[in-house]
């Protein structure tokens, strides 16, 4: 059976990849800051695990539970605090950038070993449209409409992430996903990679509609 991991899995988009790739035949884990904020999750049959991908700690107790690992949904994120130019300052590009890219690396490089135990092993990235400079310039385009500046530019830096993953790491299916603006109903892109075989994609940008090649 597959084992997946999902981050921010207690609620939204997590919560829902998590019931749909349970659905699907996979065992996960749930991973989540407050394991007090865990029912949903378990309710579901995963198996709620603390994790916070801003602490090392955190994260090498939590890959450290796991006996193997087929899967990993980066998924955790934080909108940040800041929405324009008024209110930017370093440290709220500092604070969005904890979660949403050193949190991915964070807990991607803790998980690589058991990850290139599998066959074939798979990596999500969530990211955004936002963090698609296509979309950002394009005025037809959602996404051209935000001007949160730390989140979009954390959203930028996961695509890079998972081009030069895949890069790196030929073997694995390594992919981001964008849910559009959902709150839960998002997760098409998400789950259809988590699905993929051997033979899917690496390094593409898929979102609900279409794939998009990065690298």
């Amino acid at each position: 059976m597959t084992t997946t991991l999902v981050t921010g899995a207690n609620k939204g988009l997590g919560l829902e990849t998590t019931r749909r790739l349970i659905a699907a035949g996979h065992t996960v884990y749930a991973g989540m800051r407050d394991l007090a904020s865990g029912d949903a999750a378990r309710d579901l049959g995963a198996v709620a695990v603390q994790l916070d991908v801003t602490d090392q700690d955190s994260v090498d107790k939590a890959i450290g539970s796991l006996s193997k690992l087929d899967v990993l949904i980066n998924n955790a994120a934080v909108v940040g605090s800041s929405w324009n130019l008024d209110d930017l300052d370093v440290d709220a590009m500092r604070v969005t950038f904890e979660t949403n890219v050193y949190g991915v690396v964070r807990l991607t490089q803790a998980a690589l070993p058991l990850l290139r135990q599998s066959s074939p092993p798979v990596i999500v990235n969530v990211a955004s449209g936002l963090g698609f400079p296509r979309a950002l310039l394009d005025p037809e385009d959602d996404s051209f409409h935000g001007y949160m500046i730390p989140y979009a530019n954390s959203k930028a830096a996961v695509l890079a992430l998972t081009i030069q993953y895949a890069k790196n790491v030929p073997g694995m299916r390594i992919n981001a996903s964008d849910p559009g603006y959902t709150a839960t109903e998002g997760t098409d892109a998400t789950v259809a990679l988590a699905l993929i075989g051997p033979d899917g994609p690496t390094g593409e940008y898929h979102t609900s509609s279409s794939p998009t090649r990065l690298c």
